[in-house]
């Protein structure tokens, strides 16, 4: 047995897919080689797997689908193979720091109850994410959650138990759900109680994994260990589809765990579809154009990097370097450890800086 196997499911997001391998990598030398990562392509359609095998060869493994056969159901086909006596369940537009596993798993041997793991997710601008840490999606919560009670008295031990916000991001806690974007948790654990139930085919399955984990008589975690989520490269937050899908999730998750609710629930949780879907086709007309305009004006860089010339040629020849008054930050990845990067962009993180990163084997900026 090795230490950790580290399980990644893409789709269509191979730059960031790459970077979020590289960066496992450098977490699993923290552990002294002792690791394996295989990553589970969804049917993305391009070119994913031939970019991936062309940069790390057998150093991963792979399990290429012919169909996309969703998040739960591709993760579970790696959790079958699984080596390692813990498992990490990572997104495939995430970066971890060399020292994100071997800190969960020290807490993991002084913790005998713990049964699962969740980090200090961050934005590629260096916000919070309050999915981060979560509460079990009981009625009394999904109902704060769907009718904006929560987002009003985000404070509130009463109302605002779906992200916990009143609990202090940079303290470890105890709390019910851990997001599927990094889940870390024992092999043998995953593989006693099934895996992620394929009912879900997308969102909602780490609420439901982390409520049996729970059920084993374990306690989930969130530890204060940053790490980047770019959140949503392969499914974008406003589209019609997240909005029916999530609550959909949402939906399953009400039969299977309080079937005498569900009937009742069903109609407010149909209501908010209809709601948070007509609020996305209004995002959708109106935001773009504000945006671009926004982001197109007064743009002044920073380049952390040997290889400033190079990256100049990139942005173009309009391209303004101001090193005292930047509005955006690159950082160079062949400089720099994908931790230092973490750090940067958390200490940086002021709601006005954007980061960016220069993956030099590519060539690319990647960007949030």
């Amino acid at each position: 047995m090795i230490l950790v196997s580290i399980i990644i499911v893409n789709y269509r997001v191979k730059f960031f897919l790459e970077q979020t391998i590289r960066s496992a990598q450098e977490a699993i030398a923290g552990l002294g080689g002792d690791g394996e990562i295989i990553v589970v392509d969804n049917a993305s359609g391009d070119d994913s797997m031939q970019f991936v095998k062309s940069r790390f060869g057998n150093a991963v493994q792979y399990i290429e689908n012919t169909d996309n056969v969703g998040f739960a159901r591709a993760n579970n086909q790696a959790i079958a193979i699984a080596k390692g006596e813990f498992t990490l369940i990572l997104n495939p537009d995430t970066i971890i720091g060399c020292d994100t596993l071997s800190k969960s798993i020290e807490w993991f041997r002084t913790h005998s109850d713990c049964g699962a793991i969740g980090v200090r997710m961050l934005d590629g601008n260096g916000n919070f994410l309050p999915e981060s840490k979560r509460s079990f999606t009981t009625p009394w919560v999904s109902f704060c959650k769907i009718f904006g009670l929560s987002a009003l008295f985000p404070k509130s031990k009463i109302f605002a138990r779906y992200h916990l916000r009143y609990l202090d991001e940079h303290q470890p806690h105890k709390v019910d759900i851990l997001a599927g974007a990094f889940i870390l948790a024992h092999t043998a654990l995953l593989q006693k109680i099934g895996g992620f139930d394929e009912r879900f085919f997308m969102y909602g399955e780490d609420i439901d994994l982390s409520y049996r984990i729970v059920q084993e008589g374990f306690s989930n975690y969130y530890l204060p260990i940053p790490i980047i989520h770019y959140k949503g490269e392969s499914t974008k937050k406003d589209s019609l589809r997240y909005v029916r899908v999530f609550y959909e999730a949402m939906l399953i998750f009400f039969r299977k765990h309080y079937p005498h609710y569900s009937r009742f629930f069903s109609f407010f949780i149909h209501f908010a579809i209809y709601i948070r879907a007509a609020a996305a086709v209004l995002r959708r007309v109106f935001l773009p154009a504000r945006k671009k305009i926004a982001d197109s004006k007064g743009m002044r860089w920073r380049i952390i990097s040997p290889s400033t010339e190079k990256i100049r040629l990139l942005l173009g020849s309009n391209a303004v370097i101001d090193n005292d008054k930047p509005t955006d930050v690159i950082f160079d990845d062949s400089s720099l450890s994908y931790h230092d990067i973490i750090n940067a962009i958390d200490s940086g993180a002021d709601g006005k800086l954007r980061f960016h990163i220069f993956s030099s084997r590519n060539n690319t900026i990647i960007s949030p």
